[in-house]
């Protein structure tokens, strides 16, 4: 049976946040462990991201089967949505540090692009 279009990145973008929970909770424990500093969580979280895009790339190829790396590029952009829109709700609105914003941006869609340039 085919899923639809729509589904296929909804489940995509589940299994990434999934993912991205999943490490988040074993950052939190080794920040615990070994008390890490600020740079090495910093390091960690965009690691993280890093990590949860490629395999949401890889996921949304896979699904679609022909231009991957759209489709990959895409997911990460969507990642990015949902990530920057939960944390403008967090933060009770938008961070102005344009250049880290821009990053995150870049690694969601750079690295969701390449899982889904290899898928």
């Amino acid at each position: 049976m085919q899923t639809s279009l729509p589904w296929r990145l909804i489940r995509t973008l589940i299994i990434s946040f999934l993912v991205t929970l999943l490490l988040l909770t074993g950052l939190t424990f080794l920040l615990y462990k070994f008390r890490l500093g600020e740079s090495q969580i910093t390091v960690g979280i965009y690691a993280i991201y890093i990590v949860s895009c490629f395999l949401a790339g890889v996921l949304a190829g896979k699904a679609m089967k022909s231009r991957r790396f759209l489709w990959g590029l895409l997911t990460g952009l969507l990642y990015f949505i949902f990530l920057f829109g939960i944390s403008a709700l967090q933060e009770q609105g938008i961070s102005t540090d344009w250049s880290r914003i821009l990053l995150i941006l870049g690694i969601c869609a750079g690295s969701a692009m390449a899982g889904g340039m290899v898928s």
